[in-house]
């Protein structure tokens, strides 16, 4: 038990580094869209957002499953040469692809320009995002061998930090002098080619990139096979509706829809956070034997990410409109009546924890497949349905469609064949009482609340510690979250009694806690 212990609190002390990282990259993500959508017009920003749409189809195509795969098989294997053949297998395999790709979205420019867009700048915009794929996939495969090495500050560094801080850094420069949505190519172009370089230096300090070198394509294919078809699928999930309103819509319409989707997508921070370290922890245990760790590790772990995640739940859900002023302008607040639709849907997602992840340590990974082809199907069936009736509102029914679908199905097969779900007696508690409490409040405040930059952290601050109060009172607590109390006291310096003492002790039988 010590030893499980050990692992969540390994867990969540990467968790709060890859959180404070991650937060900074997710703001600057968010930035950077905002930038664009402040600088331009909503329709070049929906163009913008159509664009990097094609590149994000083009990058998982070409990455092919095998960023997991090597963050898998990476702390499998012991002898340097097998762990830089796992990175040279990644890369001989994704950057192959990524020229395919690249040429493809290259020399077919001038059609997508034609049916997806609305200017003659989208042709120069899309082969300069061409030429950026292969350093992008280059850096993904780098930061997936620093992730199977469990390094947490290398990863911060250079893909919460670096990457869309420079990007960012060079959208506002090239927007300012006039460059138009060509600006946001050529800032992708630099720095993916930046990062790549900086993200194999400090994979370089974790293992010798040069000396002797055993591959293992034919594993690493055979692993990533059926994730290629996750992760595309999976991709085509969170893309197709910008696509597919580009196609139906106009611009206006994609710059509306791509203001209120990355606000809704910032409610999976925490969960990815927990998910830099979860999978090869959770590889690792189901190696060694210990899946009823990984249950565990997966009930605690998805129970906390709710808790978290559920005061930015209640911003976006009931003060749609005043987000979207305060973030993007006044100038996308037509689209307040999807982002609580959105909102929704991706709270579910984080809600249901790292269950993809979960699947994939324990090898079925053809499950995820059918979960994404689920969801996928669903997605385009309801957006054929509905975007060109309803727009934006219908992109948004979809997506939430989508995202449910997806997580009945792997945590479906998770419950059904290896008896793992998030869901305890206290856990089950916490779910529902938070926003059968929580959220009628709020609405109530809404009639004399505005978000503001004065009121918009106090509000978040004010939530959470209702949220804890609540989870308490309804004895939502459990023994095994004491580690996560342990964890948060050694971050913050100073103990935590008035949650302590609502967490009962630990059995003898029981526990991550436990000694």
């Amino acid at each position: 038990m010590a030893d499980r212990a050990r692992e969540l609190s390994a867990l969540l002390s990467s968790a709060a580094l890859v959180i404070a990282g991650g937060m900074v990259g997710s703001v600057a993500k968010l930035g950077e869209r905002v930038v664009i959508g402040r600088l331009l017009s909503p329709d070049a920003y929906g163009e913008v957002s159509i664009g990097l749409a094609l590149l994000t189809f083009a990058a998982t195509f070409a990455i092919a499953g095998c960023t997991q795969g090597v963050s898998r098989f990476v702390p499998r294997y012991t002898d340097p040469a097998d762990r830089r053949g796992v990175w040279v297998s990644g890369l001989l395999v994704t950057e192959t692809l990524a020229l395919a790709a690249g040429a493809i979205l290259f020399v077919g420019a001038e059609w997508f320009a034609a049916h997806l867009f609305e200017t003659e700048a989208a042709v120069p915009f899309l082969r300069v995002l061409a030429l950026a794929l292969p350093f992008l996939v280059g850096f993904r495969v780098a930061v997936a061998a620093i992730r199977g090495y469990e390094n947490t500050v290398y990863r911060t560094v250079a893909r919460d930090l670096l990457d869309p801080t420079l990007r960012i850094g060079l959208i506002a420069l090239l927007l300012v002098l006039g460059w138009g949505i060509v600006a946001a190519s050529v800032a992708y172009l630099v720095a993916a080619g930046a990062t790549v370089v900086v993200a194999h230096l400090l994979l370089s300090r974790l293992v010798a990139l040069r000396g002797p070198v055993r591959t293992h394509v034919r594993e690493l294919i055979t692993f990533s096979a059926p994730l290629v078809v996750a992760t595309v699928v999976g991709t085509l999930l969170t893309q197709t509706d910008t696509v597919m309103l580009g196609y139906f819509r106009s611009s206006a319409e994609v710059g509306l829809y791509s203001a209120a989707y990355p606000l809704a997508a910032g409610l999976l921070v925490v969960l990815t956070a927990f998910g830099f370290l979860y999978l090869p922890i959770a590889s690792r245990l189901d190696a060694a034997g210990e899946r009823d760790a990984v249950d565990e590790i997966y009930a605690t772990t998805t129970k906390w990410v709710y808790v978290v995640t559920f005061p930015a739940f209640v911003l976006l859900a009931v003060f749609p409109a005043d987000v979207l002023a305060l973030v993007f302008g006044p100038a996308y607040t037509d689209a307040a009546t999807v982002l609580p639709i959105l909102a929704a849907g991706f709270f579910v997602s984080a809600a249901a924890g790292r269950d993809r992840e979960t699947l994939s340590a324990l090898g079925s990974t053809t499950w995820i497949a059918v979960g994404n082809g689920a969801g996928l199907l669903l997605n385009v069936v309801v957006n054929l349905a509905l975007i060109p009736r309803f727009g934006i509102l219908g992109a948004s029914v979809a997506s939430v469609t989508s995202l449910v679908a997806v997580h009945v199905v792997i945590c479906g097969v998770l419950a059904v064949q290896y008896d793992i779900t998030p869901f305890s007696t206290e856990a089950t508690r916490t779910y529902l009482a938070l926003p059968v409490a929580i959220l009628p409040v709020t609405v109530l405040a809404a009639e004399w609340l505005t978000i503001t930059p004065v009121t918009v952290l106090p509000f978040l601050a004010g939530t959470g510690l209702c949220s804890l109060v609540v989870v308490g009172l309804v004895g939502g607590f459990e023994p095994d979250d004491a580690v996560v109390i342990d964890v948060l006291e050694d971050a913050l310096g100073r103990p935590i009694p008035i949650v302590r003492r609502w967490i009962p002790e630990a059995s003898t039988e029981s526990s991550l806690s436990a000694d």
